[in-house]
């Protein structure tokens, strides 16, 4: 990746910042070659400060851009794509969408046939290099797509996918990190009630939880077969297992993606 591209990020929300600090903590690219997006631009004055092109001009960001980055609101989308789509150049321009719902041909329709189009799902895990990132293009061998898988790669875990799974990618992985967020608190929460005072308890339950993990994503092993070396016979791990299962944990969480996925089909409606 050309690390003087210059990269246009359009919406600089939660999502948008959180992909613009990944980027340049990682060296991807440098404050310099990135502008930033937003109606009220004076929440953006510590990027500014840091170096970043900010403006609440699309025009002027695409213009100077090679890579656009759309990070806005579904129901933003369409008049964000009509202001926009005179001034792309489908020999210049690569656009990554992370709208939730927004079908590629949805995007082209109004872009342009010629505009080179990516969907990406990342999380805010992204500000921090551990993103869990799903793309998705018309053809697994669009040169944007390899672009997008470096770019994604550089800042956590990107897994290449079929555009008709992006919506369920939402649920699972961006909606997903706010379920496992929640998980943590009720540990934490749990930590406190036997004993433990609350900075300790959530230190302990985010710790525990970031080994968990990393012991299925460095070891690829199954999860049961983790939790079967915690649970002996008569234990207190499998009496506290079992207690969570009847009160409906896994159910509770399983509901919880699918509904969030029944959502997000429904957040944009072209």
């Amino acid at each position: 990746m050309d690390s003087k591209m210059r990269v246009a990020v359009l919406g600089g929300g939660n999502i948008g910042l959180a992909i613009v600090n990944g980027l340049v903590n990682k060296n991807l690219f440098r404050p310099e070659n990135i502008f930033i997006t937003r109606k009220q631009t004076q929440f953006l004055k510590e990027y500014e400060k840091k170096g970043f092109h900010v403006t609440s001009d699309n025009i002027k960001a695409v213009a100077n851009s090679e890579l656009i980055i759309i990070a806005v609101q579904p129901r933003q989308l369409n008049d964000l794509l009509s202001q926009i789509a005179p001034h792309l150049d489908g020999k210049k321009h690569k656009l990554i969408s992370i709208v939730s719902g927004a079908s590629i041909k949805a995007i082209k329709e109004i872009a342009g046939e010629k505009i080179s189009v990516v969907r990406a799902m990342p999380n805010t895990a992204i500000a921090i290099g551990e993103s869990m990132t799903c793309i998705a293009a018309e053809n697994k061998n669009d040169k944007s797509l390899i672009a997008a898988k470096k770019i994604f790669d550089s800042v956590g875990k990107t897994l290449v996918i079929d555009e008709s799974l992006m919506i369920p990618a939402t649920a699972l992985c961006a909606c997903g990190i706010a379920f496992f967020l929640r998980a943590i608190r009720a540990a934490s929460q749990g930590g406190i009630e036997i004993g433990f005072h609350s900075e300790e308890a959530l230190l302990m339950a985010a710790q525990t939880a970031k080994g968990a993990a990393s012991l299925l994503v460095d070891k690829n092993n199954h999860p049961e077969s983790e939790v079967d070396k915690v649970t002996t016979p008569r234990g207190c791990t499998i009496i506290g297992l079992n207690q969570m299962e009847h009160n409906g944990f896994s159910s509770a969480l399983i509901k919880g993606i699918t509904t969030s996925a029944e959502k997000a089909a429904r957040l944009y409606e072209g």
